[in-house]
């Protein structure tokens, strides 16, 4: 199903995959079966997403991603693939970002550019991940405890 209110200028969406409103996806971008894309998602063209990938809303997917099988990215995720972004850079050295098959990231994260993402690994909601996440793990932000009241 491809919403009325999206603009799907790509050709190459999987069987039974679900892009909603207010998306954007570019004519080059690769999208398996059995996906969904929750609105306001923008997916660039040099983008392959596989098989039963879920990515909720908000969520900008740049040019050098691989997203492969199982994944999930909660929503507004944002994804970064320069590391030192400029106005009409022409150095621009795009530094891509791999996901790895069953790795579910939690919503608000900021993943930078170059990281791989292991297999299953579990990134919680509202992390900043700077470099590679090993398969398997778990990547936890520290929990602040609640401000005391000192008298």
């Amino acid at each position: 199903m491809i919403h009325n209110l999206s603009d799907v200028q790509s050709k190459n969406i999987g069987n039974n995959t679900n892009i909603w409103q207010f998306c954007v996806i570019l004519p080059n971008a690769v999208i398996g079966d059995n996906c969904n894309i929750c609105s306001h998602c923008y997916v660039e063209n040099d983008v392959v997403i596989g098989d039963n990938v879920t990515i909720k809303a908000g969520v900008q997917i740049w040019d050098g991603m691989r997203i492969e099988d199982n994944v999930f990215i909660g929503q507004n995720t944002t994804f970064c693939n320069d590391k030192y972004p400029k106005s009409k850079n022409k150095d621009f050295k795009l530094e891509p970002i791999i996901i790895k098959k069953g790795a579910s990231i939690g919503a608000n994260s900021t993943i930078l550019p170059g990281v791989t993402i292991g297999e299953n690994a579990l990134i919680a909601a509202g992390s900043i991940v700077t470099k590679d996440v090993a398969p398997n793990s778990k990547y936890l932000i520290p929990i602040t405890p609640p401000p005391r009241n000192i008298n």
